[in-house]
């Protein structure tokens, strides 16, 4: 596969639901600036692999300046799984770093029942680490529009707080480290329609832990997404919206810096 036709499947048969919505999401959120070192990080799945060859080719035609270090780590895959990931990197052209790590491992003995919480916080310790290392002041992350959406209604219906991912985020315990997510306004389906399109097949989850299992919670928000999208093809995009459109005014308290607040307080 050449990678003229990559990059043409990404700018050209899918501009507006990728290339211009990935575009949208660095400007509107300012994501990327003048000599920015941007460490791109890769699972293997199908969003970061998208997400790095967008993200180089931003770099080839941007008229500011910033580098990119494409950045693997390998928690523990299985062989075949890396093989498979070495093996898209090598189709895909993307010259990636990969080190290794015990995060499988570690997981499996200290929070088997639990693995996906203790996994997501040992990988981004893991990633700051390296982007220090690599001289890097920000991490691109490949989560999406319905990774976004379904936070929402995961926070609100299993832990009872309107919270979502953020555009972009300032590490507390990793100074002038910087998270990005440029697919903010990317959705899932157009990924895999990209995926399908040029045939093809990349990692899912690959944990040796729960063997590749989505969180039934997230599997049950997917669904339900889907089924209220029946009736109103919109419900995501609204949901999406709902995180810009709080009003202050109309709700019984918040949460901030300082701590909690009522609509008493002022009312």
């Amino acid at each position: 596969m050449k990678n003229e036709d990559i990059i043409k499947s990404i700018t050209k048969k899918y501009k507006k639901e990728i290339w211009s919505r990935f575009n949208k999401g660095i400007k509107e959120f300012n994501l990327i600036n003048e000599n920015d070192k941007i460490m791109v990080c890769i699972s293997g799945g199908k969003d970061s692999m998208l997400l790095a060859k967008c993200l180089e080719e931003l770099k080839r035609h941007s008229y500011y300046k910033f580098d990119l270090e494409y950045v693997v780590m390998n928690p523990g895959y299985k062989k075949e799984n890396l093989d498979l990931l070495k093996e898209n990197l090598k189709k895909l052209n993307i010259n990636a770093k990969i080190f290794d790590s015990d995060i499988f491992e570690v997981c499996e003995k200290v929070s088997k029942d639990n693995p996906c919480y203790l996994c997501a916080r040992m990988r981004r310790g893991f990633l700051y680490s390296k982007a220090l290392e690599l001289g890097c002041n920000k991490i691109a992350l490949g989560h999406h529009f319905d990774d976004v959406i379904e936070t929402i209604l995961l926070n609100i219906l299993y832990a009872g707080v309107y919270k979502t991912m953020m555009p972009k985020l300032k590490s507390t315990n990793f100074e002038g480290i910087e998270l990005i997510r440029p697919f903010y306004y990317v959705h899932e389906e157009d990924i895999k329609a990209w995926v399908n399109y040029l045939n093809l097949h990349f990692l899912n989850c690959a944990c040796s832990v729960t063997n590749g299992e989505v969180s039934s919670k997230r599997k049950e928000v997917k669904e339900l997404i889907r089924s209220l999208k029946k009736n109103n093809e919109n419900v995501d995009i609204h949901i999406l919206r709902s995180s810009f459109n709080v009003n202050i005014e109309s709700i019984v308290g918040y949460t901030d810096s300082d701590g909690n607040h009522l609509f008493l307080d002022k009312y």
